[in-house]
């Protein structure tokens, strides 16, 4: 009788804890999916990177109005990463990068010079505003903007100041980018811009993988990213499931080893939005309120580096004696889905735009890290423990101070003293 009621309680525990883990995980899949179907109709009205941005702004709401009080599942997010790796590990196509083989010294020139320009322009912003140097550079660096955000706590910066970063530069493009198409005259024969649409919804948006074998292609999807990501570990990447499934597809793409696995579809929706949840989820006020202040430093420092892309853009088609609106569409750093929408439907040169987006993409999340390290000095740092001199008497005490650059950002540690007695168990 006794083992009974000892053990009547413990099962209770274990199933009512089991219920709450599968309430909970129920909770965050419907969440998930009315964010997806939302994106839906966002994308379906002309917003550009729908998804992630109705996500963001989903997650931004609730955060604040105390709906929900969790954060995201860590190992969803993980496996978010993974796929977002994949995805852009995809995009540098053999094929395209052939076609283009005489102009990649010209096209790597005019990639790494529009690096250095966002980059340099990233340096501006702490100086003019309260921000740190890293949220600065990884929310400036054009392309690949779901990488470089699911990936930039990993690089120490905010993730949250550097989504809206990077999003408002992606609707200035993609606001701008329709104005310039139909300046110089390419128009679609609908008379609307492929930039406002992503492509039918059906069936293309029942599909989860891009190859014809679904099944195969997401058995293969998930090797990858499970593979990535051990050789990121072991790699010691930063954000190792992002950047080391990166490393593996890129490399199966262009061995030939693996196809048809990139995400389509409604899975490469459901990613972003996950990755879209994730960061808005973390807004507090405190954040809002310096988003506000910054925003007009933001704006005006974008837009003065989507002039001088522009500018590249005309020195590349005068070099390699292509059309200007290639050459804008190579160059501009905009959403790369958005782009190469709009490339098809202009008729551009498809393979020299995708070859130029794509390279640029690699280098900027390759590059991210060092590039962190050469913005921030070494004695600056993003924050730093000092331990104080141990007290005479028979209390030590010790404090640990952190010192931030963000002024609205929780830091890693408190500041807290610590009172530790004297004797055999003293620290």
């Amino acid at each position: 009788m006794k083992t009974g009621s000892v053990a009547a309680p413990f099962f209770t525990f274990v199933d009512s804890t089991r219920i709450a883990s599968i309430l909970r995980a129920a909770a965050w899949c419907a969440l998930v999916l009315l964010c997806t179907a939302l994106g839906d109709l966002a994308r379906w009205a002309g917003l550009p990177a729908a998804h992630l941005l109705v996500a963001l702004l989903t997650g931004i709401t609730v955060a604040l109005a105390g709906l929900v009080r969790r954060p995201f599942p860590r190992g969803a997010n993980r496996a978010a990463q993974a796929t977002v790796g994949a995805l852009m590990g995809g995009y540098l196509d053999p094929a395209a990068v052939r076609e283009v083989a005489g102009t990649i010294v010209p096209l790597a020139f005019i990639t790494l010079a529009t690096i250095v320009l966002c980059v340099a322009s990233a340096r501006l912003l702490p100086r003019m505003t309260a921000m740190s140097r890293p949220d600065a550079v990884l929310g400036m660096v054009p392309g690949g903007s779901a990488a470089i955000i699911s990936c930039a706590e990993e690089l120490d910066a905010d993730s949250r100041v550097v989504a809206f970063m990077q999003y408002l530069r992606v609707g200035l493009v993609a606001a701008s980018t329709p104005v310039v198409v139909l300046a110089v005259g390419a128009l679609t024969h609908s008379g609307v811009l492929a930039a406002s649409a992503d492509g039918p919804l059906l069936p293309e948006r029942l599909l989860l993988v891009a190859g014809p074998q679904q099944i195969t292609g997401v058995v293969v999807l998930a090797a990858m990213c499970a593979l990535g990501i051990q050789v990121g570990r072991r790699l010691r990447l930063p954000a190792p499931a992002l950047m080391g499934t990166m490393l593996i597809t890129a490399i199966g793409v262009f061995s030939g080893a693996a196809v048809g696995f990139q995400p389509t579809g409604v899975l490469q929706d459901v990613v972003f939005t996950m990755i879209g949840l994730e960061v808005g989820l973390r807004f507090t006020p405190d954040t809002v309120r310096h988003v506000g202040r910054v925003l007009p430093h933001v704006v005006a420092v974008t837009a003065a580096v989507c002039l001088a892309c522009a500018a590249l853009a005309a020195a590349l088609a005068v070099a390699i004696h292509i059309p200007f609106l290639d050459a804008y569409l190579a160059t501009t750093p905009g959403g790369i889905n958005a782009v190469l929408a709009t490339a098809a439907d202009a008729h551009s040169h498809l393979a020299l735009i995708s070859t130029t987006q794509s390279l640029r993409l690699f280098l900027v999340v390759f590059l991210a890290p060092p590039l962190i390290r050469w913005a921030v000095p070494a004695r600056q740092g993003t924050g730093r423990r000092t331990p104080q001199k141990r007290q005479p008497g028979n209390v030590a005490r010790s404090s640990i101070v952190v010192r931030t650059h963000h002024p609205d950002r929780k830091p890693r540690f408190e500041a807290r003293e610590l009172a530790v007695s004297e004797g055999p168990f003293a620290r």
